[in-house]
């Protein structure tokens, strides 16, 4: 049997890279590293990257093994999931790495305008019910721009094609700058090993036999970001631990 949640908690009050703000949506107050995080944490100057929705952490560490001259955060609001990475990265003395415990709504409440050169979005749920609660939506595109520098790169790996076609529509309707658009991510043989990262999730859908997308594009610091009026295809399986998606409408 693992770790349980307690012991797993208690484990993550002594990591001394893992932040917990208490923070809410009623307080305004922003957490205390805001704008601080190179000078009071990492102690260098190097671009800070984020993980958003981070789950287990394996694409933070990954990522801070394979560049050590950047830093990474990884963030996600399930302390248990997140303490595996964090439990891995403190035991190997990583020093580009730290992890925070927040609702990504928050976000801007816990980094500085352009404090932050790029974002990750690993295997997020699809919200084929409501738009607004997509990671990749309009509304959580003008939050990314408020912390990243200007033209600043989100990175969405994916299972679902459902996700996909939307962040795809979301760039062309935007016209957002997309440096790759890669349907069937382990199909075109790529040898970039940023890629070749896979969390708990990705090889679940390997195993099953689903092909893995990747995005890549870029947020303006200038404009208005719009919604897609397009219909998608929902997906026509069940996502672990997400519910049967089956004649939703998804234009709300």
């Amino acid at each position: 049997m693992g770790k349980g949640k307690l012991a797993k908690f208690e484990d993550m009050r002594t990591f001394p890279h893992v932040f917990e703000p208490l923070i809410s949506y009623r307080d305004d107050t922003p957490f205390d590293m805001r704008g601080c995080w190179n000078s009071n944490f990492f102690h260098n100057g190097n671009p800070i990257v984020l993980e958003l929705g981070c789950g287990r952490g394996e694409y933070t560490v990954g990522l801070a093994r394979q560049c050590p001259d950047m830093n990474f955060i990884g963030i996600d609001i399930k302390g248990a999931r997140m303490w595996t990475g964090a439990k891995e990265s403190f035991e190997a003395g990583m020093s580009n790495v730290a992890f925070l415990r927040t609702e990504i709504e928050l976000i801007d409440r816990c980094f500085a305008p352009g404090e932050v050169s790029e974002i990750w979005l690993t295997f997020p749920d699809p919200q084929m019910k409501k738009s607004t609660k997509r990671l990749t939506s309009s509304r959580f595109l003008e939050r990314y721009r408020h912390i990243l520098v200007p033209d600043g790169a989100v990175n969405l790996k994916t299972d679902s094609n459902f996700l996909y076609t939307y962040t795809t529509l979301i760039a062309d309707c935007n016209h957002l700058q997309s440096d790759v658009r890669i349907s069937d991510l382990y199909a075109t043989g790529t040898d970039d090993p940023v890629l070749s990262i896979q969390t708990y999730y990705e090889q679940q859908w390997r195993e099953r036999g689903k092909t893995i997308k990747y995005i890549r594009f870029h947020i303006p610091a200038e404009g208005e970001f719009i919604e897609p009026d397009v219909e998608i295809e929902l997906d026509d399986y069940r996502s672990y631990g997400r519910y049967k998606r089956s004649g939703l409408d998804t234009s709300k």
